[in-house]
């Protein structure tokens, strides 16, 4: 998702240099430093939109976009996640696919076609696209948490930690990546661990739900209800969503045995 920041920068680059294999379009009128403004107007009402959260306006502003300049690699992978963001998962992996096409060692949108694909429950092919990642930037933490995913998808717990543990050494602010190795850790039966690295990260980062209904589920399992209950105040003052277990399960997509014991606590089992 880096692209949009750059968009003015990608956007000389690609009316620059059209990659081969687009004759039709080499043959476009050079755009005018007049389109390119009007262009990275409508590239930044596009993310104000998405930072909004109003994801069906920013991909009329993508789709503009992509009209105005069809070689641009950024803007299709751009429209692409603002389509993953409505779920609408086949009409933005056609958007990343022909993203693709105009810029086959790019990173990004074989990154945001993963993601796409694992809505759509297509775990290896997402992890083929995260390993395409990995091929063109080693060190890019998020395919790897990315990856983990995937592989949790597939019930690989154990390869998922791994994958986990790798992005937040990469990266150790990446605050989700960290959560996520917390909850595959109690996944794997390693609760110690587990609570150790849940309560790290509310310390450094009060605000964080996910490891505050995490902590909340893991005490209340334990028997330790006081604390449990205050963390759960916590989480609904910043995210109601964890009181629905669906959402857990197939959105926020927590380990089997995490959602089982939120399902504890919900549910006073």
């Amino acid at each position: 998702m880096g692209w949009i920041l750059s968009l003015l920068t990608i956007l000389v680059i690609w009316t620059a240099a059209i990659p081969t294999g687009f004759a039709q379009e080499a043959t476009t009128p050079p755009i005018t430093e007049e389109q390119l403004q009007q262009g990275e107007t409508i590239a930044k009402k596009a993310i104000e939109a998405t930072e909004k959260g109003d994801f069906a306006q920013a991909e009329t502003y993508w789709t503009q976009l992509v009209d105005q300049f069809p070689s641009n690699p950024a803007v299709w992978s751009n429209r692409g996640n603002a389509r993953v963001s409505q779920n609408k998962l086949k009409e933005a992996i056609a958007d990343f696919n022909r993203s693709i096409e105009l810029a086959p060692d790019a990173p990004d949108p074989y990154l945001n076609r993963g993601t796409a694909l694992e809505g759509q429950g297509q775990y290896l092919a997402a992890i083929a696209d995260y390993n395409r990642v990995l091929e063109l930037n080693p060190d890019d933490p998020m395919a790897y948490n990315n990856r983990g995913n995937a592989e949790g998808g597939q019930g690989d717990w154990t390869q998922a930690l791994i994958d986990y543990q790798k992005a937040a050494e990469i990266a150790p602010n990446f605050a989700f990546a960290r959560a996520n190795a917390a909850l595959a850790s109690y996944q794997l039966g390693k609760t110690g661990e587990a609570i150790t690295e849940m309560r790290n990260l509310v310390r450094k980062y009060p605000m964080f739900p996910d490891m505050r209904a995490a902590l909340t589920a893991v005490l209340w399992n334990m028997g330790q209800q006081g604390e449990a209950e205050s963390h759960w105040v916590a989480t609904m003052g910043m995210d109601n969503r964890y009181q629905d277990l669906d959402w857990v399960k197939n959105i926020r997509r927590w380990p089997p045995q995490m959602v089982a014991a939120l399902d504890k606590f919900l549910n006073l089992k």
